[in-house]
């Protein structure tokens, strides 16, 4: 058996995410740090509808409380052998095997989610999903329906789901494309074309934020979005979570990539399924599932922890 963490990003945070992991020491120890370096009650802000609906805090505190639950699975016994994180989450995973510490990266987590925010003010666009179609149909309907606007592919999550970013003219071209197509479209409610040349605005600020950060050799293969592949020197994941904000996610890939170095066994760190669903479509002989609290934490751990002497 070999396990990989995922972590999940913008988009799986829920009104009380943080509150289960306050129940465990080690999870209530991650949430008081990261209250500490926003200076008020994270716990209490992630109560918050209005809040959470804002990428300047969806951001951070979902980062806080997918750290939290890896921790809480660490020190149930469970070690890991990869990882990786779908956008946002990617910064977790990053903690994960220590090639940032949890301060530094809370740091790069909120300047990420306040640039992204800022450049969809300046940049306006929206994203849509394409539920039965791959990297491929999304790319057919991105070539048709962009008519000169900024359209593409921000996210290929599995062999039939991709993610479009764009200006709002386009998305409603691609989803009456898709519609043509019999392909079903759902519009997020997000904030901007995230993924997409219209975070331009956000990229040289990220650059500035992690020239002067310190990062490690990661203690266990990280697959990074940007390449889908797995990244270990510290320089090029500098340069990767820079061109983060622009690239598309290719997820799909990286659970390929994961499953090819022995990955049997995933666990979903953090709020939300949304990643283990996407596992089994594209690793089908995989087990893969969600642990949303210490109780399934602890479950996870007693079934496939290693305790060390």
């Amino acid at each position: 058996m070999s396990i990989a963490a995922l972590f999940p990003g913008q988009g799986s945070q829920y009104a009380g995410m943080a509150d289960p992991w306050e129940q465990h020491a080690q999870g209530r120890d991650v949430l008081e740090e990261a209250s500490e370096l926003i200076g008020s009650d994270l716990a209490g802000a992630c109560r918050d509808d209005e809040l959470l609906a804002t990428t300047a805090f969806a951001q951070p505190a979902l980062f806080a409380c997918d750290v939290a639950a890896f921790r809480v699975l660490r020190s149930e016994g469970v070690h890991v052998r990869g990882a990786a994180g779908h956008s946002l989450g990617e910064y977790a995973a990053l903690v994960a095997a220590g090639v940032l510490t949890f301060a530094d990266a809370f740091g790069l987590v909120a300047e990420r989610g306040a640039a992204m925010q800022a450049a969809a003010n300046q940049l306006p666009g929206t994203m849509t999903a394409l539920l039965g179609a791959g990297a491929t149909d999304g790319a057919e309907i991105v070539a048709l329906a962009a008519q000169g606007d900024v359209l593409t592919v921000a996210n290929e999550n599995g062999p039939k789901q991709v993610v479009l970013a764009g200006s709002v003219a386009a998305i409603e071209r691609a989803e009456r494309e898709a519609k043509a197509r019999k392909v079903r479209a759902i519009r997020l409610n997000v904030a901007g074309a995230f993924h997409s040349p219209l975070m331009a605005p956000a990229l040289e600020r990220m650059r500035t934020a992690l020239a002067d950060v310190d990062l490690a050799e990661p203690t266990f293969p990280v697959v990074s979005n940007v390449t889908g592949e797995v990244i270990a020197q510290p320089e090029d994941l500098r340069d990767l979570l820079a061109r983060h904000v622009v690239s598309p996610v290719r997820w799909e890939r990286s659970m390929t990539t994961l499953d090819g170095l022995g990955i049997d066994t995933f666990v979903e760190a953090g709020p939300g399924d949304v990643l283990s669903k996407l596992v089994k479509r594209t690793v089908p002989d995989a087990f893969a599932v969600a642990v949303g609290n210490p109780d399934a934490a602890a479950g996870f751990a007693r079934q496939h922890g290693e305790r060390e002497a």
